[in-house]
């Protein structure tokens, strides 16, 4: 029988998608076949799966840390937001309808039936599932119908383990609040806490441990410490955050452009790890100083950060750095933005508008989006500095609801491989400055990176680095890393005993 157990938080960002996936490595590395699982999860962070599913970052990278292919039932529901009050419903991996938050919580009970049935073809597959809720339990204001927090942990029956952030500070009034907070039968199935990103020693702890644990009557598994493992976040908080592992000297800066809707910030991911490249998220025209190449991310509303990008300064500022020869690369949002008119009477309503003009393209947006993996291959001959990306192959995937044509004379710098034969694919100007694409996850690939930032150094006459990080092995160790700091700082086996001894109580 499978069994299960589900983490839930404090509050956002508290770090429970990381132990997830923690979780999921250890149970993997003890031989049991495991999946994570969340119903509903709210980010502009998604991939595709192998099926042409569109789900959520966190459940595909916590799977690969369970070592299986992702699948749209871990993410059965993923809201994708396009202002503060609206969000793109994707229901098993296909847009299902937009709507505020009013309106979607009225329409979530009609979605508890669809969560069951992925909830339980997963548990038929998997010895261990390890949920993960969303924002905190203690949100009592939506406790009616909830699908992702006790609502679901009730739903599959399984124990609760509370992740608490003491790096926020306040954590045991975080713990005794979340409990306080709960109905008897939700208390009941909190089995344990984990304080998580603890910097220190954890002996000063050990008094509020005790206490919390008198006062609540649940016990701390353990307190895990503030690590310096490399792995994808879900929340855009975290763009703000330097990450350890990523700062002293490197030769070579990137400026991704954080726009209001970034979304898919992942796909920098890969660079971020190079050993010569400091990825840096601009919002002003004063961070873009110095930069060796621009990028102007994903977005969920194109034409309001395109409004954005004229707003802050920064597009005048792209396009002085273009006319100083710095390159401009764009994906997917970012590409449609290069172009010179964008019309949208779909995602953000507001018609025509110009875009940055450096690329010779039109994007209208369309109802029906894109979602698939592809394979692409760059043409034998490219332009200015990216003739050493000539003729590569790449694997990527298409998230988007526009369809970008080339005018004039623009050539694509890509073909996809397609039954039926080749299609073309993105865009790029005469003299290889600018660069614009569709291809998410396009820098996880290991040859088409290096070669891309060995171009970068030649371009400030530095030698080129002769090795190309392997971006898959170099994520496995990290999820190694995150597993084995686990099971020094966790009971691990006080977590199996929870999963193999609840008993749900008999009514």
């Amino acid at each position: 029988m499978t069994q299960a157990i589900m983490l839930q938080g404090t509050a956002s960002d508290v770090g429970k998608s990381v132990l997830v996936a923690g979780l999921c490595r250890i149970f993997h590395q003890d031989g049991l076949r495991v999946a994570p699982f969340k119903s509903q999860n709210m980010a502009l962070n998604s991939g595709i799966t192998p099926a042409g599913h569109e789900m959520g970052r966190a459940q595909i990278f916590q799977a690969q840390a369970a070592g299986i292919t992702p699948d749209v039932r871990m993410n059965p529901i993923l809201l994708k937001p396009t202002s503060d009050r609206k969000a793109q419903v994707v229901l098993m991996g296909k847009v299902a309808t937009d709507m505020d938050a009013v309106h979607y919580h009225d329409y979530k009970p009609r979605l508890r039936e669809h969560v069951r049935q992925a909830w339980q073809s997963l548990a038929q597959e998997y010895d261990v599932l390890v949920l993960e809720g969303a924002g905190s339990p203690a949100e009592i204001n939506l406790r009616d119908r909830d699908i992702v927090n006790m609502g679901m942990a009730e739903m599959a029956t399984c124990p609760v383990l509370l992740v608490a952030d003491i790096d926020r500070g306040g954590v045991f009034a975080a713990i005794y609040g979340t409990l306080a907070l709960l109905q008897a039968h939700e208390r009941w199935r909190v089995k344990g806490v984990i304080i998580n990103k603890f910097r220190g020693d954890v002996a000063l702890l050990t008094p509020g441990i005790r206490q919390i644990e008198a006062l609540t009557g649940v016990p701390v598994v353990g307190v895990m410490p503030w690590l310096e493992v490399d792995l994808e976040e879900e929340d855009g908080v975290a763009l703000q955050r330097v990450h350890p592992l990523r700062t002293g000297e490197r030769e070579i800066t990137i400026a991704v452009v954080q726009l209001p809707h970034i979304a898919n910030f992942t796909d920098f991911n890969a660079l971020a790890a190079q050993p010569d490249v400091h990825v840096r998220y601009v919002r002003s025209v004063a961070q873009l100083e110095g930069a060796d190449l621009l990028i102007l991310p994903g977005s969920k509303n194109t034409l309001a950060d395109l409004c954005w990008l004229r707003e802050s300064g920064l597009a005048n500022a792209v396009l002085k750095a273009h006319r100083a020869g710095v390159p401009v690369f764009g994906i997917c949002g970012g590409y449609q933005m290069l172009g010179e008119t964008l019309i949208d009477e779909v995602e953000s309503g507001l018609g025509q508008l110009p875009g940055l003009g450096l690329l010779d393209t039109q994007t209208r947006f369309a109802h029906t989006k894109t979602t698939t993996q592809v394979t692409a291959s760059f043409a034998d001959t490219l332009p200015g500095w990216l003739a050493a990306c000539g003729g590569l192959t790449l694997h990527g995937y298409e998230i988007h609801m526009g369809e970008t044509t080339l005018q004039g004379d623009a050539a694509p710098p890509l073909w996809l491989h397609k039954a039926g034969g080749r299609v073309a694919e993105g865009a790029i100007s005469d003299d290889g400055l600018v660069f614009g694409t569709y291809l998410h996850g396009l820098f996880d690939n290991d040859e088409f990176t290096r070669a891309l930032i060995n171009s970068l150094r030649q371009r400030k006459g530095l030698p080129a680095l002769d090795s190309a990080l392997n971006y898959a092995r170099y994520k496995a160790q990290q999820f190694d890393l995150l597993a084995d700091a686990m099971r020094q700082h966790l009971d691990i086996e006080r977590i199996y005993q929870i999963m193999q001894q609840h008993q749900e109580p008999v009514c």
